[in-house]
């Protein structure tokens, strides 16, 4: 499986900025990341926090 380029802690910064009020595409182009893994990146933080 290939690394990913952002650490945990980068990616669940990423993800609070939609918590902020941040519009996911607007995030998703400010990082240079597809609405895909964005929205991966959610559901797996999602399960972990279970």
């Amino acid at each position: 499986m290939k690394k990913s380029h952002y650490s945990e802690s980068e990616i669940i910064t990423i993800l609070s900025q939609q918590d902020a009020g941040s519009k996911p595409g607007d995030i998703c182009r400010e990082h240079g990341i597809s609405q895909a893994t964005f929205f991966n990146w959610l559901i797996k933080i999602q399960k972990e926090t279970k």
